[in-house]
């Protein structure tokens, strides 16, 4: 394991408000809104819950900034999903991803 400092890092909750298909309209441009921020090291992480209610997202950052990209994302400025951020402090990870935090 590799300690790490107190690193801030924000896991954020999507929860589709409408139906998929409504959702899966807005799929493309929440798909380039997460590589965008991948590509700026932003965001680490990113998959569908499931059954698929939402998303789950993993930010780099303090809680803050993270609503405020949250607040960005296709799926919520359209109105078919809500967010949930939840700060936590990384402290430990696995050598293989230790650099990543």
């Amino acid at each position: 394991m590799a300690a790490k400092p107190m690193t801030p890092m924000c896991l954020v909750l999507l929860t589709y408000v409408k139906p998929l298909a409504e959702v899966d309209v807005h799929r493309a441009a929440h798909v380039a809104w997460i590589e965008g921020l991948m590509t700026t090291g932003t965001m680490l992480l990113a998959g569908r819950r499931s059954p698929p209610t939402g998303g789950v997202l993993l930010f780099r950052g303090e809680a803050d900034v993270v609503a405020e990209e949250a607040a960005n994302d296709p799926f919520v400025q359209n109105g078919v999903a809500t967010f949930e951020v939840i700060p936590f402090t990384a402290t430990l990870a696995m050598e293989e991803i230790g650099d990543l935090f």
